[in-house]
């Protein structure tokens, strides 16, 4: 709820959920460093129905190593990270590119 960025690609995740959630691809949001209240109250007003849920004691923050938000990790049917952005998503080509690269075959 606090980072800028965030709530400017928030849509752009949203939207990209609902066109990629029956085609095997799974978004996930991390609720980082946020209250459990402001956390769900931008949820509820950017409609994100993706699964969400909060990183407690910054445990998944410390395990992919973040420096800051928004991150995005995209991780292949391997459980591998193929691609990551340390900056916020600005369009859905940019998007679409790294959803490809993890597309299951």
């Amino acid at each position: 709820s606090w980072c800028g960025p965030c709530r400017d690609e928030a849509a752009l995740l949203e939207s990209a959920w609902q066109r990629e959630q029956n085609n095997n691809i799974v978004f996930l949001g991390l609720d980082y460093l946020d209250q459990e209240h402001s956390a769900k109250a931008y949820l509820a007003e950017f409609g994100v129905s993706y699964p969400n849920g909060p990183d407690l004691q910054s445990k998944a923050a410390r395990r992919y190593g973040i420096s800051g938000v928004p991150e995005t990790f995209f991780i292949g049917p391997d459980g591998l990270i193929k691609s990551y952005l340390l900056l916020p998503l600005t369009s859905e080509q940019q998007l679409a590119q790294h959803i490809d690269g993890i597309r299951p075959q």
